[in-house]
């Protein structure tokens, strides 16, 4: 970038950061979560506050910037719905996407770290993870509101907590209120925030990690949410035409409830049994790796099964009256 190119960026950084603060009570706070926001996308691969403060020049207060992440109190969700104020009119969102992230620690010292599995490194390792919810459309996505998860060693109640994390917890500043929730719940108390900042998006997206979550797809349902989430190839559903069957009543004892005759089966399995006619090429977007196209690029492409199954498990069970 030219410097009047950079002058600029910065200006509508700056911008920014003045509307998004807006609701914090001190003009020093202001000021410092705008600096701290410079820092953080500056080059640099470690973002604590005494290597951002080494690069932020004549505004490298490592004092400053220290007492506004660790001492200096504001509600995070008055930014929050200001961030998504701003981004709703540019992305002009279709879906919400739930996903979450890892933050691979070397130490234990870091709030909620713990052994945990995490895509970042495709493994169980040592991390902090965040759940994360985005305002996407096909052009463009910006993620407006997000939770630290608090595995279940750090919750004093559980009976995993490790005593050594939990006697951090204070020290960590984790109100003594808080426990382990589930992602999946996490993900659900986003949605309900968002839509009480007066964002209305019906289509609600997510992985196999929230999918395979009953819980989940039926809190959606309740909210009226339209949903599209992976799901494992163990999660078990009926065919389409199964149909309850109510056993005859003998005269003694409780009367007979509905049940399937069958017991429920994997996905994979009912895809396999649909067949290879069923399958249909779809193409979705351009890949990376070079092809010989107009574009220049490769089309992403597979073959997917459109099947209409009926969702078994104990959870759904609970949740519905009769069959």
């Amino acid at each position: 970038m030219t410097p009047e190119e950079l002058a600029e960026a910065r200006c509508r950084l700056e911008d920014f950061a003045e509307d998004v603060f807006e609701p914090f009570a001190r003009a020093d706070q202001r000021r410092w979560g705008g600096v701290y926001l410079r820092g953080l996308l500056l080059d640099g691969q470690r973002k604590s506050v005494e290597p951002m403060a080494a690069r932020l020049g004549e505004d490298g207060n490592r004092q400053a910037l220290a007492h506004f992440v660790t001492s200096s109190p504001w509600d995070p969700a008055h930014v929050r719905a200001r961030l998504a104020w701003k981004m709703q009119p540019v992305i002009q969102p279709t879906a919400l996407i739930i996903d979450d992230t890892g933050f691979l620690k070397d130490g234990d010292a870091s709030v909620c770290v713990s052994r945990q599995y995490t895509g970042t490194a495709g493994k169980v390792t040592n991390c902090q993870a965040g759940v994360s919810l985005h305002l996407a459309s096909d052009r463009a996505s910006a993620a407006v509101n997000w939770r630290l998860f608090l595995p279940r060693t750090w919750d004093p109640a559980a009976p995993e907590a490790d005593p050594g994390k939990v006697a951090r917890r204070e020290r960590c500043g984790v109100p003594p209120d808080v426990g382990h929730v589930e992602k999946w719940q996490l993900a659900l108390d986003m949605v309900d925030e968002t839509r009480s900042w007066g964002i209305e998006v019906p289509l609600v997206v997510a992985d196999a990690g929230y999918g395979d979550a009953a819980a989940f797809r039926l809190g959606l349902e309740q909210r009226g949410r339209v949903y599209v989430v992976g799901v494992s190839t163990t999660a078990t559903a009926h065919r389409a035409d199964a149909r309850p069957q109510t056993p005859p009543y003998s005269g003694r004892g409780r009367r007979p409830v509905a049940a399937y005759p069958d017991p429920p089966q994997g996905v994979k399995q009912l895809v396999i049994e649909a067949g290879r006619k069923k399958a249909r090429p779809v193409q979705w977007r351009e890949g990376s790796r070079r092809g010989t196209g107009r574009s220049g690029f490769k089309r992403m492409h597979s073959r997917f099964v459109a099947l209409r199954v009926r969702p078994a498990g104990r959870e759904i069970r609970k949740a519905v009256d009769g069959p």
